[in-house]
Parts: C-alpha cells; structure tokens; sequence
C-alpha cells in the first residue's frame, strides 16, 4: 500500500509542477530595473550630500511616536524567517514563483554577506549617545551596510513583482518593501544609505533570479522543488519558531507565519495527496 501510494504522490506532484507556465509580465523586468536604480541613486545622493549618517535622526524620531509595537511588526516582515516561512507557505500553488525566490535569495545573501564584512560599518547604537537615539528591540552595533532586511524584503517583494500584472499591486509591493526598509532606521539599526543600498540589491537578485528561474527549471522540476521544500521546512521548524533575537512584541508573528507554512505544507504535500488516492482507490474498486 505505501509503495502504490508513493507512485501516486509522486505522480500527482509531477501533474501539479508540469502545466505551470514562467508567468513573467513583459515590463516587469524595466520597471524593476528603475526601482533599483533609483534606490542606488537615493543612497548615492545621501551619501553626497551630507555623510553616511544623514537623515538618520529624522525617521529615528517616527520611533517615538506611540505606540511603537507597529514598527516592530513590520520590521519582522524583512527578517530572513519570515520570507523563507511565507516562501513555503505558497510553494505548491506557486512553484515558479518559489524557485525564483530560492535563487535570488542566494544572490541576496552574497550580496548582504560579502559587503558586511567587507565595509565592517559601525550601526546607530555603536555610534550615537543613548539619549539621541530611539532604540526599538536589541541594538547591534556592526555590520550596518549594506540592511539584511532591506536586501531581503526586496528580493521577495521584487520577486512577486515579476509575476503580477496589475499595476497598483505592482506599487504597494514597492511602497511595502519601502516601508520595511525604513523601519529599520526607525528602530534604530540602521541608517539610511543602509537600507536605500539594501533595497538596490534587493531589486537587482529579485530581477536576476527571475531572470534565472525562467532559464533553468531545476528548482520547478519534482526532485528540485521536493527538495527545496525540505529544506525550508527544515530551516523553518529549527531557525524560525523559536524566534531567536525577535523582540517579544514580535515573535508572536514570526512563530505563526511559521506555524502556518508547516500546516500548510502538510495539507498539500502529505494529507491532501493521501485523501485523494483514498477517494482514487474508492472509484477505482467499488464495494
């Protein structure tokens, strides 16, 4: 019974990858294209025009304003768990769209981990006396430039980006990766030449890996994407539910969005496979 069970999951995966089609909108990659460029240009001109600080004191006093439990929330939305949760959350209904994701986000993460090293840039914390800064959460103190989260909010939104058509979706997918990327600066880890270069980077791996993903099917092929799936499930269950780091305004979402995409998974990949062979099996031998 489990090996003609096997066979069908097996088949009914293959059935579910094979007919999705690399549903990338024409304009998408230009228009992608220019809101990276224009992030680049926003951190240039920062940088330019008064230092590496500037601006920074201006959106850290939003933090201030209360209450300061919002920013916490959207600031979590950047945080590598939570995309790779969300990621998984849709990975069945979406597959092309999650293999697109698994590779820009390896462009990203070169991206982020090659020039934080590289620049070794001391954060708000480090830099700033107690009293001039709103500190929302833990303060680190290096590795500001380029912003992980900005990188990462960026890369997932872009991504989603290249496969809708609508225009106005297209504009609130951009305003919320914005939103994301500032709110590192209103908590306080980050300046603002940080996130403009984080959200340039973003943009640029989500428009790559795009790119890439619709080149090489590896990822939306059963053994590929059987393994990805894994391998996010894995990082989710040991990285992403206990929600190391997260304030505890925070968890709460981080664990849930991790909980779901577990629940999720397991529906599409275990239980709903195994109700439709029962109800196959039932058709095909009557009583």
């Amino acid at each position: 019974m489990a090996e003609r069970f096997a066979a069908f999951w097996w088949q009914d995966l293959r059935g579910a990858l094979a007919p999705v089609p690399i549903a990338v909108e024409p304009c998408g990659d230009r228009v992608l294209l220019g809101w990276a460029g224009l992030s680049g240009s926003i951190a240039l001109a920062l940088y330019l025009l008064g230092g590496y600080h500037t601006g920074f004191a201006l959106l850290n006093s939003l933090g201030a304003v209360q209450p300061q439990w919002p920013w916490e929330l959207v600031t979590v939305l950047g945080d590598e768990r939570t995309v790779f949760a969300l990621a998984l959350l849709g990975s069945r209904r979406n597959p092309r769209l999650f293999w697109a994701l698994a590779l820009a986000a390896v462009l990203g993460t070169l991206f982020t981990h090659s020039l934080k090293p590289l620049f070794d840039a001391a954060r708000p914390p480090a830099v700033l006396p107690a009293d001039a800064l709103n500190l929302i959460g833990a303060g680190h103190r290096r590795g500001s430039f380029p912003s992980g989260h900005s990188v990462t909010a960026a890369l997932f939104l872009g991504v989603w980006f290249c496969f809708v058509c609508n225009r106005w979706l297209r504009l609130g997918l951009v305003i919320l990766a914005a939103e994301i990327a500032l709110s590192r600066v209103v908590v306080g880890v980050h300046w603002p030449v940080d996130v403009a270069a984080g959200l340039m980077g973003g943009f640029l791996a989500a428009w790559v890996g795009t790119a890439l993903s619709g080149r090489w099917d590896w990822g939306a092929q059963p053994a590929g994407h059987l393994m990805l799936v894994v391998s996010v499930g894995l990082f989710v269950v040991w990285v992403t539910l206990p929600a190391y780091g997260v304030s505890p305004g925070a968890a709460w979402l981080l664990r849930g969005i991790g909980l779901a995409a577990l629940a999720v998974s397991l529906w599409h990949y275990g239980l709903s496979p195994w109700w439709r062979w029962r109800k196959h099996r039932s058709s095909a031998h009557p009583k």
